[in-house]
């Protein structure tokens, strides 16, 4: 199959890439390095130290014989550009990771919320419109996340994208049928997902475009079996406060003595998932297309949950590093229990990796080779969901002037002009 991947550079979209070339699929990038950009912005690297894109191509294409195409092009504002490479590539299937990925970026600012919102949305939008325009036949496979249910489920099970509810008529009788189940997001970021919901329903009603939209969990690990083949291969290993995932930053704090920090108490419930498994759920989404005329069919893309101090006490044990309770950022319940279905990618014939000792220490492994890379004061989650408010402004001119500059730094300017434009 022709795979074109939005977003191919990225944590996701690089192990991706490698998979499904692997896997003897004919794999195209698209990409605008929004997320190397970051870095620069943030002043945090991956702790892994990743090639440029075009080494990383050329090495792949040196150990495998396998070429993997690249275009760069901005898929949320460079629309006709996008039309011309569906138009020659003719992909079978388009995975779409071209979306900022992390919720704490996304409420660092008012910058930063109109950035995620400007940039997520409308590289959803750009793409299944160029679908239509293009007249193709184009499977969109999504990655999403479990953050578009929210965290409070009462103790249902949640099931893969649908509710089947009842409505009562007038005349007292009901009525069944399926809706998307209720969403909640729990910031800017997931927000946007929720909104994607929306623009694969009015698509897919429309204008019959194919999707599958994998509402995924915390993705752990940074490895997998094509990018450990060459360390001109390796992928990002995330570590600061606003990309580096849970377990995977637990692991790293441990390998450079820095106490574990659990936001709150700990209690929160989340769905997990190890990296190679995200992969290989991508690959059963490309390889089981949904048939033509089918509603969008959504997969849970998760194998276990468990509770962040659960996790921290795990490496705790493990490495004996100590565990510092720190005040949350996020706006959210103390604790809270996640039940979620996840049969459909099972029955595609996914074997679930689960947390185990001995995958844990393959991560902490990596974390312990490239510590010196590692920034302490990045580790630390600065963006807050509740900003304080401003008491109003009754000192005059001075005084106005000084809460005005105040709003131009929280909207983006304290991150630096320059950096601005290199993450738009």
């Amino acid at each position: 199959m022709r795979v074109l991947i939005l977003g191919g550079d990225g944590f996701c979209g690089w192990p991706t890439s490698l998979h499904l070339s692997q896997r003897g699929h004919d794999v195209t990038i698209v990409d605008n390095f929004a997320r190397r950009n970051a870095d620069f912005e943030l002043e945090a690297s991956s702790l892994t130290p990743i090639e440029m894109l075009g080494t990383r191509l050329t090495t792949w294409r040196e150990l495998t014989g396998r070429e993997i195409g690249f275009h760069r092009l901005n898929v949320a504002e460079d629309y006709r550009d996008l039309l011309d490479v569906l138009s020659d590539f003719r992909p079978d299937a388009v995975v779409h990771f071209a979306e900022q990925r992390a919720a704490p970026y996304s409420m660092k600012s008012s910058w930063h919320k109109r950035y995620t919102v400007n940039n997520n949305l409308n590289a959803t939008n750009n793409l299944l419109a160029a679908i239509v325009e293009s007249g193709l036949d184009v499977h969109v496979v999504h990655l999403g996340t479990m953050g578009v249910y929210g965290y409070g489920a009462a103790g249902v099970k949640i099931p893969e994208g649908y509710l089947r509810v009842q409505i009562q008529t007038d005349d007292g009788s009901y009525v069944e049928q399926e809706i998307l189940f209720p969403p909640n997001p729990g910031s800017i970021y997931h927000m946007t997902k929720t909104q994607d919901q929306l623009l694969f329903a009015y698509y897919n009603k429309n204008d019959a475009v194919r999707v599958t939209d994998l509402h995924q969990g915390i993705v752990w690990g940074t490895q997998t079996e094509e990018t450990r083949i060459d360390e001109r291969l390796i992928n990002r290993f995330d570590y600061d406060g606003d990309y580096g995932t849970v377990l995977n930053r637990f692991v790293m704090q441990a390998a450079i003595g820095y106490p574990l920090t659990v936001h709150g108490t700990g209690g929160q419930t989340r769905a997990f998932i190890h990296l190679q498994d995200s992969v290989r759920c991508i690959q059963l989404a490309v390889e089981n297309p949904p048939q033509a005329g089918e509603r969008v069919r959504i997969f849970n893309q998760m194998t276990e949950t468990h509770r962040l101090i659960d996790l921290a006490e795990l490496v705790s044990r493990l490495t004996g590093a100590s565990i510092d309770f720190v005040e949350n950022p996020r706006n959210e319940a103390a604790d809270n229990d996640l039940f979620v279905e996840n049969r459909q990618l099972l029955d595609l014939g996914l074997v679930p990796i689960t947390l185990e000792d001995g995958l844990l220490t393959e991560v902490a492994e990596i974390a312990q080779k490239y510590a010196h890379r590692c920034d302490r004061t990045k580790i630390p989650c600065r963006s807050y969901w509740r900003q304080p408010r401003r008491a109003p402004e009754t000192e005059g001119t001075e005084q106005a002037i000084a809460s005005s500059d105040g709003r131009a730094a929280e909207d983006g300017a304290a991150v630096g002009d320059l950096a601005r434009p290199a993450v738009r």
